[in-house]
């Protein structure tokens, strides 16, 4: 019998969780270590997968399993989390406590998870693409059986209505599994919580359909167990995950007779033979991704992209529709400040975003406020206010960074539109940055992102310049040579690979060994199509259509550049991600 060893790390958030850790046994002195983490269903706890550390019999392995936010010994009200996001960004801070105090990288990382943990993984997976080595998904709850007709919408009204509740689970421990064991310690277990909040539980099917949806995106090497008797989750989309998955290495099962404690029940040892065979395949292999560094030319967002830049049959529904969006749209520009200066200016215009950041509807009269508040409160304007967050948190860290090492700051931002986040970044921050050079192609950026530098009387250290974000030589030319450079927003607007490959390069030449990167991607819209049939961007009034690019993609193209990646932000709709690389000497 393994030693377990009860340990507390601290969330983003300053909330400390609660986890087991079972040290490897015999492992060889100088041996790298290798981990499996484990991920508990909802309701329940890391004890209750305790067992799956004897029975998967991998003694040369470290076994670390937590305790979610609102489970278990973990702190919060049962069943709670601010947000699924909030979730799932826990588990990036656990795998990087894991790697800072136990000395296991992610590539050394195999995550075996269960039900609501297996969302958990799938959804981390397609947002912060870690390089783990692999991934086990058990029974996923992608779709839970609600029984009840419109469940889901009345949980929202109710929602809107109320605020956040609590709704009680149904499930019977029979219908969990068929171990009469297994049953009577889930009804006696005092730590279950049988209740979860609606906020949980709409956002865990939001993330579930996202993920599902967009399943290419995820690289990580994948087994999907399915229960074949399961009364909890529904089959299709586990089956629909499974076929969209963009991994090199994945393969599913059915268990037949199964119920929804896949890995808890009586004939698990069907499910634990294949994880053990899979783990241990995976681990006798290099990490192995696929090669994205062409997915602007071949591959399913470039599909997708140029299936939204097609023009729509004359006069057929879909046509109708938009260009009824069109014209109310621009109906409602002749009222709303924010949507006229969309259409003057280009919806991706740095004037346009600056106007979303300051988020004050402007309009005529109370009619033209109200649906300028409608235009700001889109979900696309929600996640870019939440992007400058994320960007203003990661400048700071890399300021602090750079001076603790006792490093100059000189910050360059390529493509800065009015300069807001940069120079609203500094609020509070002693020292102030010894330089920062702020570049955009267009006059009315550099016009009034200059007025902002001298209302924020910040002209001593700042200067605003029209330069080409693209120019490869021109970037390696900056002088002095900057220490933190950031991209923002810019890439996402341009499909091409060779000119963002083009544009990094350059900044890989700028930034000095051991400075730092932001820079932003765009994994996941869910208005893709009405911002290519409806809006227009900077560039003379074109449609403004975009191609995503996968986390995966986006990180591959900084580290061809010469930079590694240390952290990464994302918004809660997994729509806007912010990211922080280090220069490789």
């Amino acid at each position: 019998m393994r030693d377990v060893i009860a340990l507390h790390f601290a969330t983003h958030d300053g909330v400390e969780l609660f986890y087991r850790h079972w040290p490897a046994m015999g492992q060889a002195p100088g041996k790298t270590r290798q981990a499996i983490v484990l991920l508990h269903r909802g309701h329940e706890h890391s004890g209750r997968i305790a067992h799956l550390v004897e029975e998967l019999d991998l003694p040369g392995f470290d076994f670390f399993a937590w305790d979610a936010r609102g489970h278990g010994q973990s702190p919060g009200a049962r069943g709670d989390s601010p947000s699924f996001a909030t979730t799932v960004r826990d588990l990036q801070t656990f795998i990087e406590h894991i790697g800072a105090s136990h000395g296991v990288e992610a590539s050394n990382i195999a995550v075996v998870a269960q039900s609501v943990g297996a969302v958990v993984a799938a959804t981390w997976a397609h947002d912060y693409a870690p390089r783990i080595r692999a991934m086990v998904l058990a029974s996923p709850a992608f779709k839970v059986k609600l029984y009840v007709p419109f469940a889901r919408q009345g949980l929202a009204l109710l929602r809107r209505l109320k605020g956040n509740f609590f709704v009680n689970s149904y499930v019977k421990s029979r219908l969990l599994t068929h171990d009469r064991h297994r049953q009577v310690s889930y009804d006696s277990d005092p730590l279950i919580a049988k209740a979860i909040s609606v906020n949980v539980l709409l956002g865990l099917y939001e993330a579930a359909e996202r993920v599902v949806a967009d399943a290419q995106a995820i690289q990580v090497p994948t087994q999907l167990l399915i229960s074949g008797a399961d009364f909890v989750v529904h089959r299709k989309p586990q089956e629909q995950f499974f076929e969209r998955l963009g991994s090199l290495h994945k393969e599913q099962h059915i268990l037949p007779g199964f119920f929804h404690d896949t890995l808890g029940e009586r004939d698990r040892e069907q499910a634990l033979s294949r994880i053990r065979r899979f783990v241990l395949h995976a681990f006798e292999q290099p990490v192995q991704r696929p090669a994205l560094l062409d997915a602007d030319r071949v591959g399913a967002t470039c599909a997708e992209a140029e299936a939204l830049a097609a023009p729509l049959p004359r006069n057929s529904v879909r046509d109708l529709y938009w260009r009824l969006t069109r014209a109310s749209m621009r109906l409602g520009s002749s009222l709303s400040a924010g949507v006229k200066l969309g259409f003057d200016t280009g919806f991706d215009s740095g004037s346009t975003l600056d106007y979303v950041y300051r988020n004050q509807p402007t309009g005529r009269g109370g009619l033209g406020r109200l649906i300028d508040r409608n235009y700001l409160e889109s979900i696309g304007w929600r996640g870019i206010r939440q992007r400058k967050v994320n960007i203003e948190e990661l400048l700071r860290l890399a300021m602090q960074r750079l001076r603790d090492a006792q490093r100059p700051v000189r910050i360059v931002d390529i493509a800065a539109g009015h300069g807001r986040y940069i120079l609203e970044s500094l609020k509070g921050v002693e020292p102030l940055p010894e330089s920062i050079l702020l570049r955009d192609y267009s006059d009315l950026n550099v016009q009034q992102g200059s007025a902002l530098i001298e209302q924020l009387d910040l002209d001593e250290i700042a200067r605003f310049i029209k330069a080409d974000a693209f120019d490869r030589d021109n970037l390696a030319a900056l002088d002095p040579k900057p220490t933190l450079a950031v991209v923002s927003g810019l890439y996402e607007l341009f499909a091409s690979n060779r000119m963002v490959g083009d544009s990094l390069a350059g900044l890989a030449a700028a930034v000095e060994p051991g400075g730092y990167l932001v820079y932003t991607g765009q994994p996941w819209h869910p208005q893709l199509e009405l911002i290519a049939r409806a809006l227009t961007s900077h560039r003379g009034g074109q449609a403004w259509v975009m191609r995503r690019r996968s986390q995966a993609e986006m990180d591959q193209l900084v580290e061809a550049a010469g930079f590694r990646k240390i952290t990464q932000r994302i918004d809660e709709w997994g729509i806007f991600s912010v990211s922080l690389a280090q220069r490789l000497p």
